[in-house]
């Protein structure tokens, strides 16, 4: 009985609603939760004892997502202060071209290599719109020609006119750089405030009025596993973390809700396919922000990342 009770329980607490992404990777769910790799970290449950680590033990229903969250976004890490020693080691470098503009295109493109794409990009809407052409959805040769030029300015490859992930963040970027917060989104208040604006992705600190850093460009969470708006703190900073979940590192890591947190990647920002609620920084960025905040500054997520 105490097994069912166990399960019915586990059962209990998954939310109805949308079923997760299947086309994501799921973590392994033995492993703990992200936490300093300066020893082990016991895996988390809801409750003491052989009860605590028990899950459901037959899929849930269509409409009964069997993973709630992953750890590393519900529970925060286990924290402590980092030594002189281990604060002293500087992450390691990006290789090169790890951050170059890549856009992604349609794999009939790539193999091609064609100069004009014929295929409707995921922005092109938005592409569209911002380069003042006329906005109906549909790719033309007017609107390659275009997009092309635009992205052999930004030096976005391959410049084929294929409105993507990437000529779209481009856009968001040069729109921002003048004034982040035209739209009064972010809080205007008279400590720091970490802006975290998920429609652009893009994200900023200011103070007052004044921008103290960025706008850059960022990854924030996926669909299913949403880096969660509103208001938070900056409750733990590890410049040398690594994820126990993922087993990647987390350079320069600002924990500010649960597992979330600002770090780098050593990887593209512009994946069609989120974080795990993380907001990822290119590592210049996220070393540029490790010297602007500071534990106890607060952060405003707000807003949606957009699906292409």
């Amino acid at each position: 009985m105490r097994g069912i009770g166990a399960l019915l329980a586990a059962v209990a607490v998954l939310p109805a609603g949308a079923v997760a992404a299947q086309a994501a990777p799921r973590p392994p769910a033995a492993l703990p939760v992200t936490g300093p790799v300066t020893g082990p970290v016991p895996a988390p449950g809801p409750a003491a004892g052989v009860e605590g680590e028990l899950v459901p033990g037959v899929p849930p229903g269509p409409y009964q997502p069997w993973q709630i969250d992953t750890p590393d976004q519900m529970l925060a890490p286990r924290t402590y202060v980092p030594s002189a020693a281990e604060d002293a080691v500087e992450p390691r470098a990006a290789g090169r071209g790890t951050y170059a503009l890549v856009e992604y295109v349609p794999l009939i493109d790539a193999v091609s290599g064609v100069t004009c794409s014929r295929q409707t990009g995921p922005f092109q809407r938005q592409v569209e719109r911002w380069l003042k052409l006329t906005v109906d959805g549909k790719q033309s040769a007017a609107d390659c020609r275009a997009i092309r030029a635009f992205q052999e300015k930004e030096k976005i490859k391959p410049a084929s006119g294929f409105a993507g992930t990437v000529t779209w963040a481009r856009m968001m970027l040069k729109s921002a750089r003048k004034d982040p917060n035209a739209a009064g989104k972010c809080p205007v208040r008279t400590y720091r405030v970490a802006c975290v604006d998920l429609d652009r992705q893009l994200t900023w600190v200011q103070k007052g009025e004044q921008v103290l850093f960025g706008p850059v460009p960022m990854r924030s969470g996926r669909i299913g596993h949403r880096t969660r708006p509103g208001w938070h703190t900056i409750y733990w900073r590890h410049k040398n973390h690594v994820s126990t979940i993922y087993h990647t590192p987390m350079p320069y890591a600002q924990f500010f809700d649960g597992g979330e947190a600002f770090h780098a990647v050593y990887g593209s920002l512009y994946t069609t396919v989120g974080s795990w609620g993380c907001v990822n920084l290119t590592l210049g960025d996220a070393r540029t922000l490790w010297g602007v905040l500071k534990q106890n500054d607060r952060v405003y997520v707000w807003g949606h990342r957009p699906a292409p």
